[in-house]
């Protein structure tokens, strides 16, 4: 990855213009799904049709699978965590959002992925926290904002 072009990206996401910002995520995250070349983006891909058809277990296979092979590719993580948080195991979702946050720490997807798995589990005040870091990194994010409010009140 071209750290200064990421870089680029990354201060765009603090933009005030919509456009900029907008511009900035989508190749963030088509930087970080390329990561490993076509062979990585095709696994997630296939994951991600075998998940929206219903077909979870055969989705986390082929996750595992492509996180065995390239424990480095923080967005295979990223995506099984995805999978572990719809499927309401919360526990599983946070290590693999740690995971990816460790291998790419300025993941905002993982740490928003992170704060909803915490918040799932009554765990607001590190919910927070996941937000408010996601939010160091996309200050613009309306729903980690509204996220770190519903948790807050909770909290009280």
């Amino acid at each position: 990855m071209d750290s200064l072009f990421v870089n680029s990206l990354l201060e765009d996401l603090k933009n005030s213009d919509e456009t900029v910002r907008e511009q900035a995520t989508k190749k963030l995250w088509r930087i970080w799904y390329q990561q490993k070349g076509i062979y990585g983006l095709e696994m997630i891909e296939r994951s991600q049709k075998l998940l929206d058809s219903g077909q979870i277990a055969k989705a986390e296979a082929v996750l595992t699978e492509l996180i065995n092979e390239q424990p480095d590719f923080a967005e295979a993580w990223n995506r099984r965590a995805f999978l572990y948080y719809t499927t309401s195991q919360y526990e599983k979702s946070l290590a693999d959002c740690l995971m990816a946050i460790q291998m790419n720490p300025v993941h905002f997807g993982a740490l928003h992925g992170m704060g909803l798995s915490y918040a799932a589990l009554g765990e607001y005040a590190k919910a927070i926290a996941a937000f408010n870091r996601a939010l160091e990194i996309q200050p613009y994010s309306l729903v980690n904002q509204k996220l770190i409010l519903e948790c807050t009140f909770r909290l009280s």
